[in-house]
């Protein structure tokens, strides 16, 4: 989703956007903790990643070399955190560290994993965000993409009366508000009115949990990692003093309390609305599944991590429609080049005469937009047509199917040892001819995430706002 003018430029913010680069950071950084759910040691580390790359996820503990695209369609569970799956390599409890990437404004980023899950740290986003910013965030040369909304987007959950509004807007903004329906923790509120606020006010933020919550974990032991130091605890019943102390016992404490607040003595509130802040806190971290950052005003009653993802998948949804329909009328081939024909080259297997790409000049994280320039001096109209140059309709074929190459071999670090052989086509329409004198603009976009070397696109191609022919296409990624 993810050089880089975006498909639909707000009239009003475009200068503006213009000059907003794309950002990774300047070195690689390690921080260690423990896993809540699991109770394991884990080292994590954040690495510098290309223009256009995204987030990442790496299990550096398989070998396997596998990633892990940050993608709201790889979403396996929401129940005790948000976690991601790709190619059966599994990240659990993501969203503390996108909440840190994405707050910073961070857009390219690999983060290895020596084991499952992300460690809990403090139960907020703190340590990620001192970690990152204590190597530096270099500024890239590609432009930043965004997703701006040109309609309201609404999810609503009745049964457990949520409600998420995304509004149009010119910057990026979250309004929250929590209610329980508890007498420990009222109604609150929290807005984030810039993502430069999350830093200071938001990062900093803990997770919290209702005391009968927390027996249930425990009684499940579904918490091993879990010591009192990274959760707020409402106490939302009577305790004895036997069971205080038990408690403590169990999170090796001299001694816990309840105090005014409702609150187990283990920690201070930064903030009278914490848990309200940090509930935005997740809600940036559960968007950055989306792909790209979004310019609009996000008003949420009620989120939790599986209407936050949810959420996403709509405004996903709306991105890739909105893309589709109106890509045709803002490209301009004469932009310069991503790749040139000699980059082309390096990444793709194929040469002239079977060569059918002049130059890349937009490519994100799920889509890549191509060139070619079509001259009565194509090898093909010697035989084709030649008293009435037709191009043909197998070669437009080809040509789209290497623009998506181009893609999914860019997510290697070896492109040049792959080659992708076809494995089906579907839905494949042609609606103009191409002639000679025609500029193409292919658009190619995944599907679904790339699996085990198996892409899916979908792809069109256009001659200045109209389209000539479109496909469905499935290709397997393959070493030489």
């Amino acid at each position: 989703m993810r050089s880089s003018e975006r498909f639909i430029l707000s009239k009003n913010n475009s200068t503006n956007r213009m000059s907003e680069k794309q950002r990774t950071i300047k070195a690689p950084v390690s921080i260690s903790g423990v896993g809540l759910h699991t109770g394991n040691e884990v080292v994590i580390t954040f690495k510098p990643a290309p223009e256009n790359y995204g987030y990442k996820f790496r299990r550096a503990d398989l070998n396997t070399g596998t990633l892990v695209d940050v993608d709201v369609d790889n979403v396996v569970d929401t129940s005790r955190g948000t976690s991601i799956e790709q190619d059966g390599v599994r990240i659990d409890t993501v969203e503390h560290v996108l909440a840190a990437l994405a707050g910073l404004q961070i857009d390219n980023a690999l983060v290895e994993l020596n084991q499952a899950e992300t460690p809990i740290l403090d139960g907020s986003s703190r340590e990620y965000v001192e970690a990152i910013t204590s190597v530096g965030i270099a500024e890239q040369k590609a432009l930043r993409n965004y997703y701006e909304l040109t309609s309201n987007i609404t999810y609503l959950n009745p049964e457990k009366k949520v409600e998420m509004i995304a509004i149009p807007s010119n910057e990026f903004r979250v309004s929250v508000m929590i209610d329980y329906e508890s007498k420990v923790l009222q109604s609150q509120n929290a807005s984030l009115d810039n993502i430069r606020q999350f830093k200071d006010e938001f990062a900093t933020c803990r997770t919290f949990v209702f005391l009968h919550e927390l027996e249930y974990l425990l009684n499940n032991n579904l918490i091993k990692g879990g010591d009192l130091s990274n959760a707020i605890v409402f106490v939302d019943r009577e305790m004895s003093r036997k069971e205080l102390d038990h408690l403590a016992h169990l999170f090796k404490k001299p001694e816990v309390e309840v105090l005014k607040e409702g609150i187990l003595n283990n920690l201070e509130l930064q903030y009278p609305n914490e848990p309200a802040r940090h509930k935005l806190l997740d809600i940036i971290g559960d968007l950055a599944l989306i792909g790209m950052p979004i310019k609009a005003h996000i008003i949420a009653t009620r989120p939790g991590h599986y209407s936050n993802v949810q959420f996403a998948k709509l405004i996903k949804k709306q991105l890739k429609k909105e893309r589709h329909s109106e890509i045709g009328h803002t490209f301009d081939p004469g932009k310069p080049p991503i790749y040139n024909i000699n980059q082309i080259k390096n990444i793709l297997p194929h040469r002239p005469p079977f060569l059918f790409l002049d130059k890349i000049i937009e490519m994100g994280t799920d889509y890549v937009v191509g060139v070619k320039n079509v001259t009565i001096n194509e090898a093909f109209f010697v035989g084709h047509f030649p008293d009435e140059p037709v191009m043909p309709g197998v070669l437009m074929i080809e040509a789209l199917a290497q623009n998506g190459g181009i893609l999914a071999l860019s997510t290697l670090e070896d492109p040049q040892n792959y080659i992708t052989l076809f494995v089906k086509i579907d839905n494949v329409k042609f609606r103009h001819k191409v002639v000679p004198g025609d500029t193409l603009v292919f658009f190619s976009q995944f599907s679904s995430p790339m699996r085990r070397g198996l892409i899916c696109m979908k792809g069109v191609a256009y001659v200045g706002n109209k389209i000539v022919m479109e496909a469905e296409m499935m290709a397997q990624l393959q070493r030489k």
